[in-house]
């Protein structure tokens, strides 16, 4: 039997588990991108303080770190497993393909995260305890694993977008998945970027400082540190879209929600006028203000960032071989990889998926609406909630009163042919075809209440018939049974 390698579909109701990810991933960036920034921070102030024998210095660099302590380094790190489990349930194959070929790689990422958290801990509470020339050399080695660790995954990163180099699909090869324009490029922006989130959450430290002198002086630092950052971060963004495939900027112009672009510029003019401000006046920068202004440019600005990010790469999830829908679209004979979609145009998507339930293999009358579900889970929800809440809702997407001739034919000349540039190829049967446009319609006018009525109906349906067959069958056999007697 033919059979293709997926996995059981994960879908949450409510918000769908693309928002999922998109939540836990907000946060962890958060955590990370200032866990990293304030390391290559701390490297600066502690040669600072040994140089000029700033003892102030090194008590910032303390309170700093006893918050990134439980900042990044407990609530981050719970993000981390909780990345990797969602992503895991919701796009199996995607992960799969990252681990594929990054393992080695992922592997070493987490020794510089062990020594990471070792150091954020011996930065801490060895202020004091050891000479300042060795606590400038465990701030230094801090600062460069928290860059290694940063540097590895955004190589895998980019490779989410396209690999390094064409011809890795020819070749394979570490390097060449890895290393590209747009790793090195993405790169010089995240650092950027990593350095206003650390001056954003370092006023938060400052707002502490007593000495209105000391106080002044570090907001005017991190203030300096954050205009420079963000001005820069926007710049090698523009540089950054010149090395993304031109699927990508399709993407951009025609799906990115229209508040992208202006809560962009938005969160740039307040992120620069909030660090002005502290410049200017540091006695405004309290601990509920400055916490306040954390919340709201990070997570403002991080959110329309992670968006367009995830967007972008569509109808890829990873390495522009592995679908959004976890299908494999294309060969990969670098990598020993077969695209699955000549399978899927032979037997249809149902005979190939190996999680189908047998009483849908094959699509009837008494079926047909449950097919139809099924078919729309595993081509569809990973990008598009069939509920009317969550990422994407499959109902807004098709006009009023559309009725079943209409659906079938935009279901087959466009989704089976892959003539929407943004949305994967979806081969399937002509019955298969006939079952998803029955649910979308259905979809469409009734919601979920209809369809699971509709499902109910075949459901007793079946059982109705089966119930007939068995006691047709019993009956058929006990009178065997007499007339051999």
């Amino acid at each position: 039997m033919d059979l293709i390698s997926l996995y059981p579909t994960w879908y949450e109701p409510t918000v769908g588990s693309g928002w999922v990810i998109a939540l836990i991933a907000t946060f962890h960036v958060l955590a990370s991108h200032t866990s990293v920034g304030a390391a290559l921070l701390f490297a600066y102030l502690s040669n600072k303080a040994y140089r000029e024998d700033r003892e102030d210095l090194l008590e910032f660099i303390k309170k700093y770190g006893l918050f990134l302590m439980v900042f990044t380094y407990v609530a981050g790190s719970i993000t981390g497993p909780g990345i990797w489990y969602s992503t895991t349930v919701a796009s199996p194959s995607g992960i799969g393909s990252l681990i594929h070929s990054f393992v080695w790689k992922w592997a070493a990422e987490w020794v510089f995260f062990v020594i990471e958290v070792v150091g954020v801990y011996m930065i801490v509470y060895l202020v004091g305890k050891v000479d300042k020339k060795t606590h400038m050399k465990i701030t230094v080695i801090f600062g460069i694993a928290s860059l290694a660790t940063m540097l590895i995954i955004v190589g895998i990163l980019s490779f989410m977008m396209t690999p390094g180099k064409e011809i890795w699909f020819e070749q394979g090869g570490f390097l060449n998945a890895f290393y590209g324009t747009n790793t090195f490029i993405q790169t010089f922006m995240r650092i950027a970027f990593m350095f206003t989130m650390t001056a954003v959450v370092g006023g938060i430290v400052v707002a502490g400082i007593k000495d209105p002198a000391f106080k002044k002086e570090m907001a005017r630092k991190l203030g300096g540190l954050g205009i420079i950052s963000t001005l820069t971060g926007a710049a090698l963004f523009q540089w950054y879209l010149t090395a993304v495939p031109d699927q990508a900027l399709l993407v951009m112009e025609n799906r990115l929600p229209e508040y992208f672009g202006p809560s962009i510029i938005g969160v740039i003019v307040i992120t620069i006028t909030y660090f002005i401000v502290t410049m200017w006046q540091p006695k405004f920068v309290i601990e509920s203000f400055a916490g306040f202004m954390a919340i709201v440019i990070l997570v403002l600005g991080l959110w329309p960032e992670e968006v367009a990010r995830e967007s972008m790469r569509k109808p890829w999830v990873a390495g522009q071989y592995v679908y959004s829908n976890q299908i494999i679209g294309r060969d990969v004979p670098g990598m020993g990889i077969k695209s699955q979609l000549p399978i899927i145009e032979k037997i249809g998507i149902l005979k190939a998926h190996p999680f189908t339930p047998d009483a849908l293999r094959t699509v009837n009358e008494g079926n047909k609406i449950q097919a139809g579900e099924f078919i729309t889970m595993v081509y569809c929800s990973n990008c598009h909630s069939p509920s009317k809440t969550g990422i994407r809702p499959l109902h807004r997407y098709f006009p009023e009163g559309i009725d079943q001739a209409r659906m079938e034919k935009y279901v087959k000349g466009v989704l089976t042919t892959g003539n929407i540039a943004y949305m994967p190829k979806m081969p399937m049967l002509d019955s298969e075809i006939e079952a998803l446009s029955a649910y979308l319609v259905l979809n469409k006018k009734g919601g979920q209440t209809a369809i699971n009525k509709a499902i109910e109906s075949e459901v007793n349906a079946r059982n109705h018939t089966a119930l007939k067959t068995s006691v047709h069958t019993t009956r058929t056999t006990a009178n065997a049974q007499q007339e051999a007697k």
